[in-house]
């Protein structure tokens, strides 16, 4: 059998296969650049739709704080008492009343009598309650609980303190005693005296004694200028007290809104005092006296003083602060001159005579002469003639004269 014979030529060159593969080759390198191309458009297209989400974002946010400039801001008012349904009577921080109807989305639970709210400018419609803060001018008057002061850096004054004491630190420490006895405690303490005769000092010194909160004002702080705001404030005062128990509200100059009402008062500010005054009152009245709150007034002008302020159950005990006498300067200056650097040369009982009818302030300002004398002559102990200087420096800057003012600009 004849087995054909079956010849194998190359179809292609090899010179044509070299060039295949080359070609091969550079189109596998362009598809990865391609590919690589396509990867990198793709990083940026997200990059693009994630700065584009971004701007949107910031778009609708500067479109809502624009919503909110162009609404006009909402009234303030307190609600004042609560109408038939859906309704309330809201007085205006302005001064006049509203009847106002109640959103739907104020609990009504929050509508209680005294409490702040919204109401829009136009419809004067209730649309939120306010939350129960105080104002600020109120709460800048607490001070610290338990100032650092106590009986012993006060000279003098022993009558008063015990006065004070009784009325004030044993109805906070010891309530049961009054309850054994079956008699109600002082409701207020009146302080009344010339100005730096230690009344403020000493109410520091019970609070201190008691570690009760010592929240001070002073009288015309609670002067207002628009109707019912001082009224507000007196309420927020005592509310902060409660809140606040045990503690001690100490009203510093009360004749600023405590003095004689006459029919004489005719201006709006006249008006608003009285009112003011009113609350005050109604505040006494509404006082546990065996709480945790105790109320202190210090005064320098009894004379002008309304009588309904002095009369039993508001403020039942008045205390007399006189201006100290020898002893009594002489246990202030030495509290004072405590840390001070003294000549042996020094003698308080001397200085204490030389220094008749000066308060406390001024006796302090009289140590402090003395102390800036021996800087001024390089010395870190201080003399008796410092203290002689001291003295003569206070006595003239007591009696000096202010300089009269001209009728005009070239008299």
């Amino acid at each position: 059998m004849i087995k054909p014979t079956i010849s194998v030529e190359p179809v292609i060159s090899s010179e044509e296969l070299a060039q295949l593969r080359k070609t091969n080759i550079a189109l596998e390198g362009r598809n990865y650049e391609l590919r690589e191309t396509v990867r990198q458009l793709r990083l940026q297209s997200a990059a693009v739709e994630s700065e584009r989400d971004q701007y949107k974002r910031e778009a609708k946010k500067l479109k809502g704080e624009l919503e909110q400039y162009r609404t006009p801001p909402l009234v303030i008012g307190t609600i004042e008492a609560l109408a038939s349904g859906d309704r309330v009577i809201v007085r205006s921080t302005t001064g006049p009343q509203f009847l106002s109807k109640v959103s739907e989305t104020v609990n009504s639970a929050e509508l209680v009598p005294g409490r702040q709210c919204a109401l829009h400018p136009q419809s004067f419609v209730l649309v939120e309650v306010l939350p129960n803060k105080y104002d600020t001018m109120i709460s800048g008057m607490e001070v610290e609980r338990a100032p650092e002061v106590n009986y012993e850096d006060i000279g003098g004054l022993d009558r008063q303190k015990i006065l004070l004491r009784e009325a004030v630190e044993l109805p906070l420490l010891k309530p049961e005693l009054f309850e054994k006895v079956g008699i109600e405690p002082p409701k207020g303490v009146l302080l009344v005296g010339p100005p730096g005769t230690g009344k403020t000092l000493l109410a520091k010194a019970v609070s201190h004694e008691t570690n009760a909160a010592f929240i001070r004002v002073v009288g015309s702080e609670l002067v207002q200028k628009y109707i019912g705001e001082g009224a507000r404030l007196v309420r927020e005062l005592f509310a902060l007290a409660r809140e606040k128990a045990p503690a001690i509200i100490f009203i510093d100059e009360i004749d600023a809104i405590g003095s004689s009402r006459s029919n004489e008062a005719y201006s709006a500010g006249d008006h608003e005092v009285n009112r003011t005054l009113m609350q005050l009152l109604s505040e006494l009245d509404g006082f546990n006296t065996r709480g945790n709150v105790k109320i202190i007034a210090a005064t320098n002008r009894m004379d002008i003083l309304d009588q309904a302020l002095l009369r039993p159950g508001r403020f039942d005990r008045i205390i007399e602060f006189p201006l100290p006498d020898e002893e009594g300067r002489r246990m202030i200056l030495a509290i004072h001159t405590k840390k001070m650097h003294l000549n042996r040369t020094v003698s308080l009982e001397k200085i204490a005579k030389e220094t008749e009818n000066m308060n406390g302030s001024e006796l302090m300002a009289i140590c402090v002469e003395a102390g800036m004398n021996a800087v001024r002559a390089g010395r870190t102990k201080i003399s008796g003639e410092d203290f002689v200087q001291a003295i003569t420096a206070v006595k003239q800057g007591r009696n000096a004269k202010l300089t009269p003012i001209p009728d005009g600009m070239y008299s």
